[in-house]
């Protein structure tokens, strides 16, 4: 760059010889170089502003065309890629099929401890064990001072007096984190259904809720998914209607001194499960831990409903008779000849009590409950046919439930169907199956003959299976079952409910032995219904597991002494709750009989 000095010397020799002042020149130089400083200066701004406009033109470019790619795209909810990501505390609610809570979350805090920063750690101890008896003051001091210790958690939920009675205490090493932990506000109500929940991972922040049994384990999953954005899962479960069922059932158990009862009541039309029930029960909210001695079904966790399998007797009777109208071999008033003997491959087919009922109706065979009569029905249709009808039924496979504990309801079958098994079976021995099996067969007849599938989901609208028999053969079964209540020999006269037009089949089954044979004090006693017969809604099947009456001279252990007015108390109760209005016949006059069967 060429300087230009200030003062150039020949300029100020001329200045000086023409008068002039010098400094006027000095002044005049200073200006025109401040001006080209000014103007390279202002140059290099004006590059700065023009990259730093395009740098923000980009990003806003950036910006807009991100916004218009997710305005164009389909909404989608995040979901977290990573393994370690972080735990997912939330869980949705289960809601009866009216939209009532019974499975829900609430606000709770876990109690841990950091040993090294505890001031007096045996005193905190101490402290503990008088705020949580079940804990010991000696094993929390040791876990307390151990050097090597710095984490331990102490107990997983506090309820808010509990927390407050810590916190009392003052110690800085005993801390608080927040949880969310499941709560079943009805209790013992449904308990087998919801199963119930525990912590899995856990952190000092937060631990997820996981299920452990019943329909919070079968749709874990579901349930912890953040795409249900909070939406509930509705059962088809009805709360007053489940609570009405437990409530009669209990008392009936406690009454006939019975080991175990169970319930099923189901919508004939859709398979939903409206009330289901195993007694005893427990509160999901303090599950108790799963036994390590005994029979499986002395838990309350076992679910008699589902899990457990039995002979269901007589029951099994109107089944035979239906596939064999199906088929042609038989009407209603077809005429059998029950009287003894009748052997078949050795076997000697005898009645209840000894009794001989001569030759009799179709109808009659149901409604008194003949074996001989529903073991040469049977005999009609062939083992072959019969093994067939039975697997079509759905008596070969668990149920396909909505909870964990039906994957092993698989029917006992015998392992070669011989003429014998077809007999016995017939009428209810020599096949184990649950009282949700049986209630899905009787469903099959109360709506036309279509297989229907057991759920414990909400349903819209009715799910229609493969139609195993004619209409007309539905009805005449259903006016067999009536007339087992309304018949003068019927065997469930006890079952008639004024106004509600009950049908149904008893069926008493002596309890198998361990070493083989029969219990001959032991029964499993159970009713299987519909109603109203006219217009078949719901399907109910009431089992209890060796009942006794003793109110007479001597203890009667049948389903018709037993089951049957369990079943017609709760129909009684429940089918108002049903939205069912009784319907009453102008001048009909009731007589009560029993029976045996």
């Amino acid at each position: 760059m060429t300087r230009i000095p200030l003062r150039p010397l020949a300029r100020i020799l001329e200045a000086r010889q023409n008068g002039e002042n010098p400094d006027a020149i000095e002044r005049e130089n200073r200006r025109l170089r401040h001006e080209e400083m000014r103007d390279r200066m202002r140059l290099r701004a004006e590059g700065r502003l023009l990259v730093l406009a395009m740098m923000f033109l980009c990003a806003y470019g950036v910006v807009g065309a991100r916004m218009g790619m997710l305005s164009a795209s389909e909404p989608e909810e995040p979901r977290a890629q990573a393994s370690g990501a972080s735990i997912i505390a939330s869980r949705a609610d289960i809601v009866d099929r009216h939209g009532r809570v019974l499975a829900t979350n609430m606000s709770t805090h876990s109690l841990y401890a950091h040993p090294q920063q505890m001031i007096d750690p045996l005193r905190a101890a101490e402290e503990l064990a008088r705020i949580f008896p079940e804990m010991e003051a000696e094993a929390l001091a040791r876990r307390f001072t151990d050097p090597k210790r710095k984490f331990l958690w102490v107990k997983q939920k506090l309820s808010p007096e509990q927390m407050q009675a810590v916190h009392d205490i003052g110690e800085p090493g005993l801390l608080f984190g927040p949880r969310e932990m499941r709560l079943y506000p009805n209790g013992a109500i449904a308990s087998h259904v919801l199963g119930g929940a525990r912590f899995g991972r856990q952190g000092v922040a937060s631990a997820e809720v996981v299920g452990t049994a019943g329909i919070e384990k079968y749709l874990d999953e579901e349930l912890r998914d953040p795409a249900r954005e909070g939406a509930p899962l509705a059962l088809s479960i009805d709360l007053s209607v489940q609570a009405a069922t437990e409530e009669v059932l209990d008392a009936g158990m406690k009454m006939l001194n019975a080991r175990g009862a169970a319930s099923v009541l189901m919508d004939v039309h859709t398979g939903e499960v409206i009330a289901i029930a195993s007694l005893p029960d427990f509160d999901p909210n303090d599950r108790p831990r799963p036994p390590v001695e005994g029979q499986p079904d002395d838990s309350p966790l076992f679910n008699r409903a589902v899990q457990g399998l039995y002979e269901l007797g007589s029951t099994f009777k109107i089944l035979t008779v239906a596939q064999a109208l199906q088929m042609g071999l038989v009407h209603p008033e077809t005429m059998i000849d029950t009287s003894p003997p009748y052997e078949v491959l050795g076997f000697k087919v005898g009645e209840f009590n000894g009794k001989n009922y001569g030759t009799i109706s179709v109808t009659d065979v149901i409604a008194q409950s003949s074996n001989r009569g529903t073991a040469k029905i049977v005999m009609m249709i062939g083992r072959g046919r019969q093994q067939e009808f039975y697997r079509n039924l759905g008596m070969f496979e668990p149920p396909q439930l909505e909870i964990v504990e039906a994957k092993g309801a698989k029917p006992l079958v015998p392992s070669r169907w011989t003429d014998l098994s077809a007999v016995t079976i017939s009428y209810g021995h020599g096949i184990s199956v649950s009282p949700l099996h049986l209630a899905a067969a009787y469903a099959m007849i109360g709506n036309g003959g279509h297989i229907v599938e057991p759920t414990l989901l909400k349903r819209d609208r009715p799910r229609v299976g493969d139609k195993l028999l004619r209409d007309d053969v539905a009805e005449a079964s259903l006016r067999m079952l009536r007339k087992v209540v309304i018949g003068e020999k019927g065997t469930a006269t006890f079952a008639e409910v004024p106004g509600y037009r009950v049908g149904g089949k008893t069926g008493t089954a002596e309890k198998p032995k361990k070493t083989g044979g029969y219990h001959k004090d032991k029964v499993i006693a159970t009713f299987a219904a519909l109603f109203p017969t006219d217009a078949p809604r719901y399907a109910l099947v009431v089992m209890l597991d060796e009942p006794v009456e003793t109110t007479g001279s001597k203890p009667r252990r049948t389903a018709g002494w037993t089951a049957v007015p369990v079943a017609a108390e709760m129909i009684a109760r429940i089918a108002p709750l049903l939205g069912l209005p009784p319907e009453y016949d102008k001048g009909q006059v009731k007589t009560l009989t029993t029976a045996s069967d």
